[in-house]
């Protein structure tokens, strides 16, 4: 898939090789990509990443993840900063866009890209607050575990009922990457919830928290917290899940950052309560 702009600027698939540029202008924008992300995020769709060159040089960035037949999840659209304004954005964009056919398309948009998402057949379905601070110290409370190779069946499984789509093959990367943290919690052998800490560039990144209560859902958090005490902790809580901002507000993190989760169309139903955590605002 090749497009050219009057610009000269060409737009083909990128490769995990590319994954340094782009997580490298998410981070100069302050968005704090992990530092781990990228086989994962391949993992799930290899052909779903899209670079923008001129005389070979990058420019620009997008990725449209497709995840199954009906759903695909857009994110890592950026411009480098010297070359905004030219229509390389639009270009990459309508270029990656049409990766997902016809499947109903998701974001988490930046305030100052909003009214164009809109524009372009997007509808809000909620805000997402990212919190961040100084993670406290804690204790792994009882009933809490780290996750391991024997998890992932029943995490795959809770997984599907939280989110708009299958994604065996991420998962199968996200919790087992190097310096990924999973731990799960069970109530008589069976799974209320599972919440994952990564690195990021700027602080560490939670996601997702997902579980059945907030009893669930802060007894996770507290193992997150006893790894992370001390150190600079994020987490993009969706706004409609109050117990999940009270749970980061307890914590003494406060909101630095927002984006808002848009919609081409419709979604599968799914268990968006018990979303304490984004997973990641790029896949979703």
């Amino acid at each position: 898939m090749t497009s050219s702009a009057p610009q000269d600027l060409v737009v083909t698939q990128a490769g995990l090789a590319d994954w340094p540029v782009i997580s490298g202008w998410a981070a100069a924008e302050g968005w704090n990509p992990g530092l781990s992300d990228g086989p994962a995020f391949f993992a799930q769709d290899p052909e779903g990443f899209f670079l923008g060159r001129i005389d070979g040089e990058p420019v620009s960035a997008i990725s449209v993840v497709n995840y199954g037949a009906d759903y695909a999840f857009l994110g890592c659209y950026l411009v480098r900063p010297d070359l905004r304004g030219h229509g390389h954005g639009l270009t990459t964009w309508k270029t990656a866009l049409a990766h997902a056919g016809n499947r109903t398309v998701g974001l988490d948009g930046v305030v100052a890209q909003q009214d164009n998402y809109r524009q372009s057949g997007f509808r809000l379905a909620y805000r997402t607050i990212r919190f961040t601070g100084t993670a406290p110290e804690a204790a792994v409370p009882v009933g809490v575990r780290p996750a391991t190779t024997g998890d992932l069946a029943a995490i795959t499984a809770y997984d599907a009922a939280c989110h708009p789509a299958d994604r065996p093959r991420f998962l199968a990367e996200w919790l087992t990457t190097p310096g990924h943290r999973a731990f799960v919690r069970h109530d008589d052998g069976r799974l209320t919830g599972y919440a994952v800490l990564r690195p990021g560039h700027d602080a560490l990144r939670v996601g997702p928290l997902l579980a059945d209560t907030t009893e669930d859902a802060r007894a996770l958090f507290t193992a997150l917290t006893a790894e992370a005490a001390g150190r600079e902790l994020a987490v993009d809580v969706p706004e409609p899940n109050a117990d999940g901002i009270a749970l980061a507000e307890a914590a003494g993190l406060a909101p630095s950052f927002e984006t808002a989760r848009m919609y081409t169309g419709p979604v599968r139903p799914h268990a968006q309560e018990r979303v304490f955590g984004v997973t990641t605002l790029e896949l979703g």
